[in-house]
């Protein structure tokens, strides 16, 4: 329980570029129409860490404090006090989503409570008023997890669960913080007063005392909140994306948009490649760039709005025709049926033909560069194998902090396949060594991966370079194991599309778009405007039958 002796008087947070903003006296009255007022007394609990927010709070009097249920000691910490005329909450309370933080009345007043559902009608209706909102809750969401609130994950860096329990949180943008078992005190204490065995880790702490141990991804996302497919089976769908990407983030905001009746799938999160990357600097509108994961969270919300359903993590495992219709089957749940498809399932990077690379993948190796590997890498040097954009942008993030990243380039000239502005950055880079015309042919350590040998193509000279953990960068395989036995795929596996439509595969009502197509271009922009053009060829496929 929340002690509310233990909140003293506070100063309000002052506002952090619109992170935290007052209403205005039209938008309150807006709301008051769709709402109920409250009175609130001291020590009142508007909403707890754990709990899914049926209402959206606005502060009409007295001031209320924002607190994390508990730190590693079990003490309950202030974050922000807000006052008249500001709201409660964050990206969750939109999304469905348990709240990460509990709220408190300390100053008595009055608050107004609308109902979440008739605020997402308002915010589909009034621009200002969802401008406001979205703005602050992203930047809060944001906030949450720079500072390390949330969810806690305790284990070890050599765990491959905790590896995919951090990504998984990383990937979905959940707020939480990693308490690593080898070198935090704070972990063994921990784990005594919460009854654990280290053996029984990694374990995911929600709240005061909840405790998941060693959950899978679907257990985590069902106790965070993390929307399921929400459609029964007998749903009349219009368009099923497979495949939450740009391409299929895209398919989803205009397919819901233009009113089609839209249900988005994806296995792990909203993204796909392109949400690992940590920053994408050549996006149309972004000049500053933008990480991969903000502009998927952004897309995902713009999506909900208009009413698409996006269900994470849902893996789909197989297409087949029905009746006029496509079955797109789920592991673990039912069949959906739909009218249209839209197959955005993207490509994953390949793995190295190095033996005993199997060994490191999950602790030392990886396939992506975000604050996840980041973290477990510390200050230790690092090697990037590609030379492809995904390659020169981990180069430039992990230079960050990194005592030294080298950069393994298989061809001679690094300009090949890599965009002229990283190629420039890399090259001005004083912790960045390029090695051109060299290939990995050995990976050294025990627990960990301790060095990488090269070899030098031109020259046949080894050598064996200190490294904290790989990161590779080599090409594409699609996403398309599922696919076996449907639709026409290439050599590669890649999805054939035309030549009827661009984008149509031979089963006509099935589209491809983004890397998942055979002979895309593997860029963001590419795959958003292919996803945005296969609406098109859905609305052209289903004629008047559209509601």
């Amino acid at each position: 329980m929340t002690d509310e002796s233990k909140i003293v008087e506070l100063e309000e947070t002052p506002d952090l570029n619109g992170a935290f903003p007052r209403m205005s006296d039209a938008q309150l009255a807006l709301l008051a129409a769709h709402g109920t007022r409250r009175t609130t007394e001291r020590g009142d609990v508007l909403f707890r860490e754990g709990d899914q927010c049926p209402d959206f709070f606005v502060i009409l009097r007295g001031k209320v404090a924002v607190i994390e249920q508990s730190d590693d000691n079990g003490e309950p910490v202030v974050l922000r006090v807000h006052g008249e005329r500001r709201f409660l909450g964050e990206l969750g309370v939109l999304t469905g989503q348990r709240s990460f933080l509990t709220t408190v009345v300390y100053e008595p007043g009055e608050v107004l409570a609308v109902p979440v559902a008739r605020l997402r009608e308002l915010l589909g209706r009034d621009p200002g008023l969802a401008d406001l909102i979205l703005r602050a809750y992203v930047m809060r969401r944001a906030m949450l997890i720079d500072a390390g609130t949330g969810f806690r994950i305790v284990g070890s860096r050599f765990s491959p669960d905790t590896q995919r329990l951090l990504e998984f949180a990383a990937r979905n943008r959940l707020p939480h913080r990693w308490i690593d078992l080898e070198d935090e005190p704070s972990a063994e204490s921990l784990l005594r007063r919460l009854g654990v065995t280290p053996e029984e880790t990694p374990v995911v702490v929600m709240g005061e005392a909840a405790v998941l141990r060693n959950p899978g991804n679907a257990e985590l996302a069902r106790a965070i909140g993390l929307p399921a497919p929400a459609v029964s089976p007998d749903t009349d769908i219009d368009l099923a994306v497979v495949g939450a990407g740009p391409a299929g983030l895209a398919a989803a905001v205009y397919g819901a948009s233009e009113g089609l009746t839209t249900v988005v799938l994806d296995a792990v999160a909203t993204g796909g490649q392109a949400g690992t990357s940590p920053r994408i600097e050549n996006y149309l509108g972004f000049p500053a760039g933008v990480s991969g994961s903000e502009l998927a969270e952004r897309a995902a919300i713009q999506a909900a709005r208009f009413g698409a359903r996006i269900g994470v993590p849902a893996e789909v495992t197989g297409l087949r025709r029905r009746e006029g219709l496509f079955e797109v089957a789920v592991e673990g749940g039912e069949p959906l049926l739909a009218r249209t498809v839209v197959i955005a399932t993207g490509a994953r990077y390949r793995r190295l033909d190095v033996s005993g690379l199997e060994r490191f993948e999950g602790t030392s190796v990886f396939y992506a560069a975000t604050m996840v590997e980041a973290r477990m890498c510390g200050s230790d040097p690092v090697v990037v194998v590609g030379g492809g954009n995904s390659a020169g942008q981990a180069s430039l993030f992990l230079a960050r902090s990194a005592a030294r990243v080298t950069l393994i380039v298989r061809g001679p000239d690094l300009t090949a396949n890599m965009s002229r502005y990283l190629v420039e950055q890399i090259e001005r880079s004083p912790l960045i060594d390029v090695r051109r015309s060299t290939e990995v042919r050995e990976v050294v350590g025990d627990r960990a991966l301790a060095s990488v040998t090269v070899e030098n193509t031109g020259t046949g000279e080894k050598n064996e370079i200190p490294a904290r953990a790989m990161f590779v960068f080599i090409g594409a395989s699609p996403h398309t194991g599922w696919l076996a036995g449907s639709v026409e795929l290439d050599r590669a596996g890649f999805v054939r599309t035309g030549p009827r439509t661009p984008l149509g595969t031979s089963w006509d009502g099935v589209f491809a778009a983004g890397d998942v197509r055979s002979g895309s271009t593997k860029r963001v922009a590419s795959a958003v405007g292919e996803g945005a053009m296969a609406v098109q060829l859905v609305h052209r496929h289903l004629g008047g039958r559209v509601r």
